[in-house]
This record gives C-alpha cells, sequence and structure tokens, in this order.
C-alpha cells in the first residue's frame, strides 16, 4: 500500500511515451527527427515522473530509451538553447535548477534504472544516460559531453559529481573538458556501459535485464540503489552503521523470510517485494 492524499498520479504524460508492463516502466523519448533533443517540457516531465515513482505499486524498474537513431541529442538548439539566450537570470536559475533535478531524482529514485542507449546520447542526453544505474548499449551507440563545445561549463546538472564517481576524476576530466566523443567499446572499456550488444538486440537485452530486477527481490534492490548513493557522502564509521540498521530491517522482511523457506523447500522464492 502507498500512501496518497489529495494529489493524483499523473495519467498522461504528453512529451514522452510510457508503458508500464508486469513493474516495468519504459520512457521512450518520441522526437526521433531530432535525435529525441529535449524540451523544456520534457524535462519537466522527466523531473515529475521521477518524483511519482515511487507512490506507484505498479511499478519496480524504470527503463529509459529513445526511437529512431538516437537515444537523446541533448537539449533543442532552437526550443531551448535560443530561448534561454532571453531570459533573466532568475528564469535561467530555474532552468539550470530544473534540470539538475533530473540527475538528482534518477539518483534518488529507489527503483533499478536501466538506460537502453540506442544511438547517440549527447550533453543532458548523456548527462541522463549516465544518471541510470546500469546502460545497456547498442553498438552505434556513444556518449558525448560537450557542454564546453558550447561555451558552457562541463559541469552541469551534477554530472561533475557524478562522472568521477564512475570513471575516476583523470577520465571525468578529459571527457568534460574535451566534450569527444566516446564510442560504445571505449564506453565499455572506460566503465560507461554495463553491456554492448548489436543494434538488433538492445531492445531483447534491455528487457532481459528489466525483468531479472521486477521479477526479483525488489525491496532489497531499493535499499542497495539508496545505500550506494547515499554512502559516496558518508565516513565509513556512518556507512558501516547506516548497513547495519539498513539489513537488520530487511532481515526483517517477507522476502527474506520467503528465501529461506523456499531454500528450505528446494524451490525459487517467489518475491514479493515486502
Amino acid at each position: 500500500m502507498t500512501f496518497r492524499a489529495s494529489a493524483a498520479l499523473t495519467q498522461d504524460w504528453e512529451h514522452f511515451d510510457l508503458a508500464i508492463d508486469g513493474g516495468v516502466a519504459t520512457v521512450t523519448l518520441t522526437r526521433p527527427e531530432k535525435l529525441n533533443a529535449l524540451t523544456f517540457e520534457v524535462y519537466a516531465d522527466l523531473r515529475d515522473l521521477l518524483a511519482e515513482l515511487p507512490a506507484r505499486d505498479d511499478v519496480d524498474v524504470l527503463v529509459i530509451t529513445g526511437t529512431g537513431r538516437g537515444f537523446c541529442s541533448g537539449g533543442d538548439v532552437h526550443e531551448i538553447i535560443g530561448a534561454l539566450l532571453d531570459m533573466d537570470t532568475r528564469g535561467l536559475l530555474e532552468f539550470t535548477r530544473m534540470t539538475g533535478a533530473v540527475l538528482q531524482r534518477l539518483r534518488e529514485v529507489p527503483l533499478p534504472v536501466v538506460a537502453g542507449v540506442n544511438g547517440i546520447a549527447a550533453g543532458a542526453g548523456a548527462v541522463i544516460a549516465l544518471g541510470a544505474d546500469l546502460r545497456v548499449l547498442s553498438r552505434s551507440a556513444s556518449f558525448q559531453l560537450l557542454f564546453t563545445r558550447v561555451g558552457l561549463s562541463g559541469a552541469d546538472m551534477g554530472i561533475a559529481y557524478l562522472l568521477p564517481r564512475l570513471i575516476g576524476l583523470a577520465r571525468a576530466t578529459e571527457l568534460l573538458l574535451l566534450g569527444d566523443r566516446v564510442d560504445a567499446d571505449t564506453a565499455l572499456a572506460y566503465g560507461l556501459a554495463t553491456r554492448v550488444v548489436d543494434d538488433d538486440e538492445l531492445p531483447a537485452a534491455v528487457n532481459a535485464l528489466a525483468r531479472r530486477f521486477a521479477d526479483g527481490p525488489t525491496l532489497a534492490y531499493g535499499a542497495t540503489k539508496a545505500l550506494l548513493t547515499r554512502e559516496q557522502d558518508m565516513s565509513l564509521q556512518a556507512s558501516v552503521e547506516t548497513e547495519a540498521l539498513v539489513q537488520a530491517l530487511l532481515m526483517t522482511s517477507a522476502d527474506h523470510r520467503e528465501f529461506y523457506e523456499a531454500f528450505s523447500e528446494g524451490r525459487d522464492p517467489r518475491w514479493s517485494g515486502r
């Protein structure tokens, strides 16, 4: 049971497709003619969806992917960058805080997030993909953190916090300063990709990974992600104590008891996420 009050969950998302099937929520960016470039509205819908997902009982894992030959080429040059040139400082700050909220909520949502990167992921598109917990790339996929190439700081949306934690400070410095393209094989070698598959195998590979999460001990997955995110800024003492508290709590869960009963009976566990 999820507690709700007056505010209802959003039923229709206008600026991307959302499909929910067997615990798997799939966000598909749907501007293939522009390589799924982001608009103000897409950013806002992503921010708001990520805030709502923890209140849904029918979602155990989130998949983000794109249509066509690109995952996401970043902010639309005309609809965002052109418009930003006419904004005052307050409006610009509201925008940059909104974009940062997308990455923060990707990292903090208590669900596994899988990015199916089906082509170019550039700028903010790369940040969104890298904000996922796991990234499955097609062989035609690539990353490019090109903020400096448009005359802006390479540190945007929180990526200067996240990227060094993914691949180390030296590699992160290189990618954020130079903005060079990183192909799929290099992304795998750097640790930016979980797996690289042939283009036509991407949907099946992403679905298989998402199903593994949705059919597994979802309470344990959520707790693990939460601790991985929060312990980045903790001391060892605080981390050990936090893990002790969370582990003791999970030892009271129905899923943990179910594991023992299934093991004793020689069968597969029937996970409930409780």
